[in-house]
């Protein structure tokens, strides 16, 4: 059966796990994660299709199953899987995309390295995306790609199904021309991009990279530029922008460039927060830490994520404001982001060094002034987390979106707390009541999170009410990106 909206994106829909000797397909654990969000628009057409890549120990084996059907609470749609080898993935996810592609997007120039990049092989596996999802689509469907390790999808696509509709979005920033245009394929990539009908960004600063990267490398006119609402402009934060070109006009084709900053699912965090085991669990962290203020910091084990600067920060606290010890304790929670990654690896060795370092040199019996998580937390159990903190300390060093800084507001129905956010990350411009920080800035970042801990009540909750009114505007039950528009609109644009 064909479909009327064939998703792309590199991981399944599910979870496959093993019980009792059989395959079992499991709903994704996060209640935020990118996955549940995307199959909910399933729910808006007679059938769908998700295109995805499956580990396959012999990609030729007959017997291996490409095209399952799935039934599920989204609705009915199908999964084709793309049979890849061990070595297929690692060339193209771990050193392509990781080693080339997400250093340049988060502007790392110093970490970026093309060298061991086998771009044929990149070719190879987008081309199979295409194929997959120009056999599945309908005549006129919405074939929906998502994220930088599927670039030359759309080119690849457009040649094989110049009647469907291609939309992109990018879960990541997007870098300006001087540091996109290091990567020696920025020509196949952005000549591929320019075959969609609609690209699609968090806010409005990737936007604006994307048309400055496009501009280098070929003639574009700018057909219109949207004005950023009022609500994103604030002095605080870096990636501040006024407008962006929201429609690029390339060899007479028109490309939608579009702005919808994705959010969390404020009534499922709301009814965990109001579950009595939250309470109940929330409580006891009280009772355990009523006599420290507890900052929380969550996120992945990645050069990115700023978790290094942010421990060093919590360092000089403690060396220089010596009425802090004893009476403030930083619960830091890093997951490993991509096993088996030598950059990953070392970055997780420092952190462990830094917190061993900082235990020992100010700890007591009593006293430890940090606990360094390296597994994942139950979301529920996270709930409680955010709810005890007195501050939520998120300082990535570069970040496309960051929803734990919109789950901690989420889960505030308290109204207290306080978020302490950096200017790099997405969210930031939208969360103006955020402490907005610079984590490049060592005096920054003592400064903030100082203050955030010695903040007046009052000030706390008239910052918290703002910013559960923010969050709440973006709740992703409501994510419209220009993508869907395109079904009615060839060139519709969001700014929601």
């Amino acid at each position: 059966m064909s479909s009327d909206m064939v998703i792309v994106y590199h991981r399944q829909p599910y979870e496959e796990i093993e019980e009792n000797g059989k395959t079992v397909l499991r709903e994704n654990k996060s209640p935020n994660g990118i996955v549940p969000t995307l199959k909910s628009f399933f729910g808006k057409v007679d059938h769908g299709a998700w295109i995805a890549w499956k580990l396959a120990d012999d990609p030729e084996n007959p017997d291996f199953e490409k095209r399952i059907e799935i039934n599920d609470d989204y609705g009915s749609y199908s999964v084709s899987r793309l049979a890849l080898s061990e070595e297929q993935v690692r060339e193209f996810y771990h050193v392509t995309s990781k080693e080339a592609f997400w250093p340049i997007l988060h502007g790392f120039k110093e970490r970026y390295n093309y060298d061991p990049v086998d771009w044929a092989n990149f070719q190879a596996v987008n081309r199979l995306f295409a194929e997959a999802a120009a056999e599945e689509a309908a005549p006129d469907a919405l074939v929906w790609v998502h994220d930088y390790n599927l670039w030359l999808v759309p080119g690849y696509l457009r040649e094989m199904r110049p009647d469907v509709r291609i939309a992109f979005f990018h879960h990541t920033p997007f870098p300006s021309a001087d540091i996109f245009n290091m990567l020696p394929w920025r020509k196949e990539i952005i000549k591929s991009l320019l075959a969609c009908d609609d690209i699609g960004f968090h806010i409005p600063r990737y936007a604006s990279n994307f048309a400055s990267v496009v501009r280098s490398l070929f003639d574009v006119d700018v057909i219109e530029r949207t004005q950023v609402p009022d609500k994103w402009i604030f002095e605080g934060t870096a990636l501040i922008e006024r407008a962006w070109p929201s429609i690029l006009r390339h060899a007479l084709h028109d490309i939608a460039i579009s702005v919808t900053p994705v959010g969390v699912d404020v009534g499922h965090i709301d009814e965990i927060a109001r579950s009595t085991e939250t309470r109940l669990q929330t409580k006891e962290i009280q009772e355990e830490t009523q006599d420290v203020k507890l900052i929380l910091s969550v996120g992945r084990t990645d050069y990115t994520k700023g978790g290094i600067e942010q421990l060093t920060s919590f360092e000089r606290v403690l060396e220089f404001n010596p009425d802090l010890r004893g009476k403030i304790r930083l619960m830091h929670v890093s997951v490993a982001a991509n096993r088996n990654m030598a950059a990953y690896d070392e970055i997780q060795s420092e952190i462990e060094q830094i917190v061993g370092r900082i235990n020992g040199r100010f700890g007591t019996l009593e006293w430890q002034p940090v606990t360094l998580i390296s597994r994942a937390v139950p979301f529920a159990q996270l709930v409680s987390y955010y709810q005890a903190a007195d501050v939520a300390w998120i300082t990535p060093l570069a970040d496309g979106m960051n929803l734990v800084a919109k789950e901690f507001i989420a889960s505030r129905i308290d109204g207290g707390g306080v978020l302490v956010l950096s200017e790099f990350a997405g969210a930031a411009v939208e969360l103006a009541d955020a402490v907005i920080t610079n984590p490049f800035s060592n005096r920054a970042m003592d400064l903030t999170i100082v203050s955030a801990l010695e903040m007046e009540e009052s000030e706390k909750r008239e910052r918290m009410k703002n910013l559960r009114a923010a969050v709440k505007q973006t709740d992703v039950r409501g994510w419209v990106p220009g993508t869907l528009q395109l079904r009615e609109k060839p060139l519709a644009v969001s700014a929601a």
